[in-house]
């Protein structure tokens, strides 16, 4: 299993396709492995790398707090071992207040960005419910805590729909079987990166290609973060998805997936 030793950690990482490439990072408490079903479409056209965020996965998971900053320092070490220059970027929630700090702390290193639902800052509701994930996931069982986060990040339509339902069941399902299930310590610390990240006054700094979708219906992260974040980077392209959540990247995957390939196509 490939890791590589960058910013005082070992990273895990895996890899799909070919071509040129599109470094994939996820959100809080998920591992690279998320990516598949969009990796898998992407990699018909891209190398697409897929790693563990630290705090997760087969990635050293350290004392925290966690940053941003120190996140995206991870991934430049990534890069460097694998001998790549420049990438495009695409970040999910976590994933992109972590792009937004490559792009601007690496700015050689970053051709475009695919930012989802992002934030720059968090306000209080933001705050509160990230404490809140800290203090619940000290208190339930895996399965639990993925019940709330289900609850973040998929909106009504999904919990309508019986096939919708019986996906969110069977993700319970695995965080309960799951072998090696995120420790609350670093659960605390990527949430401390999510609250102190605070970009609104660096964005016109991010002089790449971006393109931010957000979903019109997402709770965890509303849509005026992605307008925020939207409209502090020069040119960027805004698109939101009518009555779609957080996840809006599962309940539009048959728009999503080819959006985002045709776009990194062009840029």
């Amino acid at each position: 299993m490939p890791h590589v030793t960058t910013n005082g950690i070992r990273l895990y990482y895996e890899e799909r396709g070919a071509g040129e490439p599109v470094l994939l990072i996820m959100g809080i408490t998920a591992p690279g492995g998320v990516w598949e079903k969009h990796a898998e479409f992407w990699a018909k056209s891209f190398r697409c790398i897929l790693p563990d965020n630290r705090g997760v996965g087969l990635t050293d998971k350290p004392a925290g707090p966690y940053t941003s900053a120190m996140m995206a320092d991870d991934f430049v070490g990534l890069l460097d071992a694998l001998g790549l220059e420049q990438v495009r970027v695409v970040g999910c929630s976590m994933g992109s207040i972590i792009a937004q700090q490559l792009a601007l702390r690496h700015p050689g290193r970053v051709r475009s960005l695919v930012l989802m639902c992002p934030w720059a800052r968090c306000d209080a509701y933001a705050r509160g419910v990230f404490e809140h994930m800290m203090a619940i996931k000290a208190r339930l069982r895996p399965e639990e805590f993925m019940t709330y986060i289900q609850l973040l990040i998929f909106s009504k339509p999904t919990w309508d729909d019986a096939a919708g339902l019986a996906g969110l069941m069977d993700g319970r399902k695995q965080a309960a079987e799951g072998a090696a299930p995120q420790p609350l310590h670093a659960l605390e610390a990527q949430a401390a990166a999510c609250l102190g990240h605070d970009t609104v006054r660096e964005l016109g700094k991010i002089r790449v290609p971006a393109l931010v979708i957000g979903g019109e219906a997402d709770i965890f992260t509303p849509r005026w973060m992605a307008e925020e974040v939207a409209g502090g980077i020069p040119g960027a392209e805004l698109h939101l998805y009518a009555g779609a959540g957080h996840a809006f990247h599962w309940e539009r995957i048959g728009d999503f997936n080819p959006r985002v390939r045709d776009w990194l196509a062009a840029h």
